[in-house]
């Protein structure tokens, strides 16, 4: 009898009862179970303090090294005259904790979750140029931990901040601002804890990011270790730089203020004697361009240096002010000439006067003397036409030709104001913006 033949039937009867078995109690794992078990085991009571940090890299006694990354989802407001802008963002930290290792099931548990934060240990990391800031807790507050199998730990939370951010506003509204996200640890020193910038893309910024006023040209990280009399804590830092929307700014301020100007002028081209409208005219701009300045200068802190808007308004509220003091001293040449005339019409009158008591003096003498004195005169009128013509020959200057059109002094100051004043607006506009467009970029910095 070949004894074979059983043997061979037994052993794959008992293969095909293991296999049966094996899915047997696979299909039976609770694996939310498991979690438990796996939670209580490396965060069961005295197997694990969240007040000790964790070793350093490879076990060893150095600082416990974490790296960080941001994820920016929207920055709302950034203020001018508070100097400050607030950010919404994701907040991650990734550390190596070795205490946290667990048996993953043959890759069925690629990681643990936690959302209490005090379970494990946490850096204590704080944002050094914080003004406010708060956590989302709508529906669940927004925070997760989640522990790997070799015992990484990754810390994410969703907060919004809001940040001082000291600019410089020499340029203003021709300005770029860099404003910073600074990150520190407040009690270990860089003997304990190390922060790091996470390799690759350590900060992603929303692609449909919408500033109303500004436009964020790039961002850079650094570092920003700081030494303290307690040691040396470590520091990482993000620069945002914005660059401002200049258009909005050219609406509002730029032409308006150009356009008050222009209207301003409009006084050199009425009548001398039309007082009530000049006069309306010239206080009427002064009087917007003031309230255009102090509206400006209303959303901006006060600083102690010259912006670049307070050069444009100081210039243009200047020019409008020359404007009316332009007709003032057209008023008084005005009167002036005025009473000029009445000199010379009064002193016609003498002269005229004069002659007729001469002429009847003449009629009154012997008509032989007459007659005698005619020669005299022709010869004396004569030489005076020769002088004249003489005079006359003499070339005369192209603007004292043109200004003898107008005979009185206040028509020629209007006419000169006509021309003046446009000519110095538009050398003082392109001293303007050749200084402050074509700016060297170190002078900004």
């Amino acid at each position: 009898m070949d004894i074979r033949r059983p043997t061979c039937a037994l052993a794959v009867l008992l293969v095909f009862c293991l296999t049966e078995l094996a899915q047997c109690m696979n299909a039976k794992i609770n694996f939310r179970e498991k979690e438990k078990q796996i939670l209580d085991q490396i965060l069961g009571p005295g197997r694990y303090d969240a007040r000790i940090r964790p070793s350093g890299i490879n076990g060893t006694d150095g600082p416990a090294v974490v790296n960080i990354n941001l994820f920016v989802r929207s920055i709302t407001t950034i203020s001018d005259i508070k100097m400050e802008y607030s950010v919404q963002l994701t907040f991650r930290e990734q550390w190596l904790d070795e205490r946290l290792k667990f048996n993953n099931l043959g890759g069925r548990l690629k990681y643990l979750t936690l959302t209490e934060a005090n379970r494990v240990w946490m850096p204590d990391l704080f944002f050094s140029n914080e003004k406010e800031g708060h956590f989302h807790n709508i529906i669940m507050p927004n925070v997760y931990i989640r522990i790997f199998p070799n015992g990484n730990v990754l810390y994410s939370i969703r907060i919004s901040l809001t940040l001082s951010c000291p600019m410089n506003l020499k340029l203003y509204p021709l300005d770029k601002q860099t404003c910073s996200l600074r990150m520190a640890s407040y009690g270990w020193t860089t003997d304990d804890l190390v922060f790091l910038w996470k390799e690759g893309d350590p900060v992603q910024v929303v692609k449909n990011l919408h500033l109303p006023r500004f436009t964020l040209e790039k961002f850079l990280t650094d570092y920003c270790n700081s030494k303290t009399n307690t040691g040396e804590y470590s520091c990482l830092k993000v620069d945002l730089l914005f660059k401002r929307e200049f258009s909005y700014y050219l609406i509002q301020i730029y032409i308006p203020c150009c356009m008050l100007v222009i209207v301003s002028w409009v006084s050199f081209w009425l009548d001398q004697g039309a007082v009530p409208a000049r006069v309306s005219l010239g206080v009427t701009t002064l009087l917007t361009m003031a309230t255009q300045s102090s509206g400006i200068n209303a959303s901006l802190p006060p600083v102690s240096y010259t912006k670049a808007i307070d050069v444009w308004t100081g210039v243009c509220l200047t020019f409008v002010f020359g404007a009316l003091l332009e007709f003032a001293l057209v008023n008084y040449a005005s009167r002036s000439d005025m009473h000029r005339e009445n000199l010379k019409k009064t002193r016609r009158e003498m002269e005229a006067a004069a002659s007729m008591d001469a002429a009847s003096d003449l009629l009154d003498t012997d008509s032989n003397a007459t007659f005698a004195m005619k020669p005299l005169m022709r010869a004396g009128d004569s030489k005076m036409r020769q002088c004249e013509i003489h005079i006359t020959s003499k070339p005369k200057n192209c603007c004292r030709l043109w200004m003898s059109k107008f005979p009185t002094r206040s028509k020629r100051i209007d006419v000169i104001s006509r021309i003046t004043f446009p000519l110095v607006f538009a050398l003082f506009n392109l001293a303007y913006w050749s200084t402050y467009l074509f700016r060297d970029e170190d002078e900004e910095k």
